[in-house]
């Protein structure tokens, strides 16, 4: 076994690093064939999520094949080599056997003990078997896999130490509430109708939300899992609606969850900053007051009673309704930013500092804002948790795409709480591990051990079959002379030297067959199977071909039924 993995991860490489390498479904291919073309590799599996891209490959020379892998990993992705390589991991025989069956137990993931990467590591089997690259080798470990993060789950409490990203995601949402009192009567746009968006859907049903929208670019896909959900008992009112749709879908929802396959951005800061401003709107005629005691009409949620100019403010939330750019908007956009409010005549505490200021500083609100904004981009973004308290949350929202699919200047939106990949990693880094964890480990430990010896044995299995079938010919070929020097033998007594004969020769051949493959199942045993083929001068080509009929040989392979 010459198991050579090659990837980046949440662990190695920053938010930004994975989302602009991560591959599109056509890449996957590409990248499956290409590295089969490569001279190192005979075959191979991709195991991409919104957290990691890792390529899998039975090599025959370990520097050609980390070169080689590293290369078509940069290619593919379009992350330039010398940038993507300082992120790089590389796991090599066992240790990538071990690195492989802990991700499938969830130790290696975001949130430790999901069990979303079992699914994940199925669909890179299939995609391996659909495009025939993934031979024995690629199917023997992925299959185990599957069966060890299986076992983990059944047989530990792995489960309580994390749970999905949907789950750990609606958690931050909900700010310390419980998710199910959080979610209780609340409307929900999923958009997407993947694993993912579904496994979403199914979650926000269960916890209670009143109302469930999906959007997605195939109509059938959004409409079948509406049908689902409507199905499932929870007892929620779900509906499908077109991609188009979505940005006027905002104003008539709490929540919204997005995880499409999209390259670019699905929401962007002006489609939420205008859902959220959509109810603040004035009357589009002028109201005439009561009598001289009632203040003009206002957005809601803005107190004007200190003397600002209502028709400014009715102006800069127009512009930001009508999608205008934010700078447009002026003060309509003010936010808790992330740097200092040196200079900024109104200060950082959002809508309610906008009482008491006259038109001129509003709008040289808005050219500070501009200019902090653009500060903040520049520095690390911290998790939206902090930035919360400013204002009541109107519009939630969970990004669980890779690359994003809502623009991550959403967070600095009065009213708005976004949670993403990368806030879900900051969270996840505090969050407690489980002493399951422990006996998690020592299962992977244990398999680990065990396939690395099956593989050893099975390596050195076809050399013991060719050398047996060789001695099954010497033992043909002397009871043919034997038969030419004593013509007058009967049956009985041909057939009872021919089965003394073989009884001979299975004799001498049981002890060093048994001990060699116990000896070859322990780590750098596989050179007694070339020592067998040198010491007994056995044809490379037979070995070779019975390695061919054991692999073809449908006995052999493991039920994919267990795999499942």
């Amino acid at each position: 076994m010459s198991l050579l993995v090659v990837g980046l991860s949440h662990r190695s490489a920053p938010v930004s690093v994975l989302e602009r390498a991560s591959l599109s479904a056509d890449a996957k291919i590409k990248l499956l064939h290409d590295t089969l073309a490569a001279e190192p590799a005979t075959e191979a599996a991709v195991l991409a999520t919104c957290n990691r891209i890792e390529l899998y490959a039975d090599v025959d020379k370990f520097h050609a094949g980390v070169a080689e892998l590293s290369t078509l990993l940069a290619q593919h992705s379009g992350v330039a080599l010398e940038e993507l390589t300082p992120y790089l991991y590389v796991h090599y025989e066992d240790r990538a056997v071990h690195h492989l069956f802990s991700v499938a137990c969830g130790l290696d993931s975001m949130v430790v003990g999901e069990g979303q990467i079992l699914g994940q590591i199925k669909d890179a089997l299939a995609l391996g078997q659909e495009l025939h690259t993934a031979g024995r080798l690629i199917n023997d470990l992925f299959q185990q896999a599957l069966r060890v993060g299986k076992r983990a789950h059944s047989e530990t409490g792995i489960d309580r130490a994390g749970q999905s990203l949907v789950t750990f995601g609606l958690e931050q949402l909900a700010v310390g509430t419980p998710v199910a009192e959080w979610a209780r009567g609340k409307r929900a746009l999923v958009i997407g109708a993947g694993s993912m968006s579904s496994l979403a859907a199914a979650t926000l049903a269960r916890v209670g939300v009143a109302e469930i929208v999906v959007a997605n670019r195939t109509a059938d896909r959004a409409e079948r899992l509406a049908e689902i959900l409507v199905a499932s008992g929870t007892g929620v009112r779900a509906s499908a609606v077109p991609m188009a749709q979505v940005a006027d879908g905002l104003t008539r929802v709490d929540v919204v969850v997005s995880c499409t396959g999209a390259t670019g951005l699905v929401l962007t800061a002006d489609d939420v900053l205008a859902a959220v401003s959509w109810g603040a709107a004035p009357d589009p005629a002028p109201q005439t007051p009561a009598g001289p005691d009632v203040p003009p009409r206002t957005p809601a949620g803005l107190d004007v009673s200190g003397g600002v100019d209502a028709a400014v403010i009715a102006r800069l939330v127009a512009a930001a309704r009508d999608g205008g750019r934010l700078a447009d908007a002026g003060a309509a956009r003010t936010i808790s930013a992330a740097v200092e409010a040196d200079g900024c005549p109104v200060g950082p505490d959002g809508r309610a500092a906008l009482t008491g200021v006259d038109a001129n500083s509003l709008e040289l609100h808005g050219t500070w804002a501009d200019q902090g904004e653009a500060a903040a981009q520049r520095q690390p973004r911290k998790g939206a948790r902090s930035q919360v308290d400013a204002a009541p949350v109107r519009l939630a929202l969970l990004d669980l795409a890779m690359p994003r699919d809502i623009d991550a200047a959403v967070h600095r939106i009065p009213g708005v709480r976004l949670v993403d990949i990368e806030s879900l990693a900051e969270a996840s880094a505090d969050a407690p591990m489980a002493a399951d964890v422990d006996a998690v480990r020592g299962i992977v430990a244990e398999e680990v051990a065990a396939f690395g010896a099956a593989q050893r044995a099975a390596h050195i299995t076809p050399t013991v079959v060719a050398l047996r079938a060789m001695a099954a010919e010497v033992v043909a070929m002397e009871v043919a002379r034997l038969d030419g020097r004593l013509p007058d033998l009967d049956e009985r007594q041909r057939a009872e030297v021919t089965q003394t004969v073989r009884r001979v020769v299975d004799k001498l051949l049981h002890a060093p067959t048994v001990r060699v493959k116990q000896l070859a199942s322990e780590p750098g045993g596989a050179g007694y199977a070339e020592a067998l083929r040198e010491l007994f001068d056995l044809d490379p080509q037979t070995v070779a071909s019975v390695s061919r009929a054991d692999a073809a040989d449908p006995m052999n392979d493991d039920d994919p039924g267990r795999a499942s």
